[in-house]
């Protein structure tokens, strides 16, 4: 199977195509460029290099949200549009479980960190076990869920994983662009024994959003490119205002 893989759900701009288990290629770039600019260019020179076409693809995993509503809006237009003129299916990837899976197989637990402003951090958190069903050359490992994604404050997430630490002796090892924003909170509050996830792995890359996106289409987890939403998890400034005028909230536009 042969997958496509885009993330614009933060600062970084990533594209990836897998074949079963092998990473064909990647582009990933975190500069200052919007998504619109960066994701269709940086996708058609990966194919162009790798020399494919859309009809060599089987089917299209994007990071879904949570994350910066633009970034998540291009991100789900460009999927939506490639999906929908090649006839493709797509995969819903959340994308904090694709930021957790740059660490796969840690026996560490995993806990990205994504600014969310207002004080708040996209998070949640993550952990890998052996999975008898699925014996493989690496192990056989899958990823599970501690505590599921959310928009909070860092005190809530800090609290919550030294209430775990309280029964258990597992460390945490935090990433996301997140991390530098709420260091020196985590360094003075955390209980929990931590540390932070090296350069190289603490963004979103469309590699392992590709990998678990690998992972979901074997279970079946596919939708069609109409039915694929962004999820948010938060109204946007735009939206918060309208309630607080006492206006109703627009549907989104598909």
């Amino acid at each position: 199977m042969r997958i496509l893989a885009l993330d614009s759900s933060g600062l970084v701009a990533s594209v990836a195509i897998m074949q079963d288990d092998t990473l064909l290629g990647e582009y990933t770039t975190n500069h200052k460029k919007t998504h619109s600019q960066t994701l269709l260019p940086m996708l058609a020179q990966l194919m162009e290099e790798l020399q494919l076409e859309m009809s060599d693809i089987d089917a299209i995993a994007v990071a879904g949200g949570p994350g910066s509503f633009t970034g998540l809006r291009i991100g789900s237009a460009t999927a939506k549009g490639l999906g929908l003129a090649a006839d493709l299916p797509l995969i819903h990837v959340p994308t904090l479980e694709g930021l957790a899976y740059n660490l796969w197989g840690t026996d560490a637990y995993v806990c990205p960190l994504m600014d969310a402003r207002r004080n708040q951090v996209y998070t949640g958190v993550y952990y890998f076990e052996e999975d008898a069903d699925q014996k493989t050359k690496n192990g056989g490992m899958k990823m599970l869920t501690k505590i599921d994604q959310c928009a909070v404050g860092i005190d809530e997430i800090i609290s919550k994983l030294n209430q775990i630490h309280e029964n258990e002796s597992k460390k945490v090892i935090f990433l996301g662009d997140g991390v530098p924003v709420f260091s020196n909170y985590i360094k003075a509050n955390c209980r929990m024994p931590f540390s932070f996830a090296p350069a190289h792995r603490n963004r979103q890359c469309a590699a392992s959003v590709a990998a678990l996106g690998m992972v979901y289409a074997k279970a079946g987890k596919m939708e069609s490119a109409d039915e694929h939403k962004p999820d948010y998890l938060r109204l946007s400034q735009a939206e918060r205002e309208r309630l607080a005028a006492g206006k109703s909230i627009e549907p989104e536009a598909e």
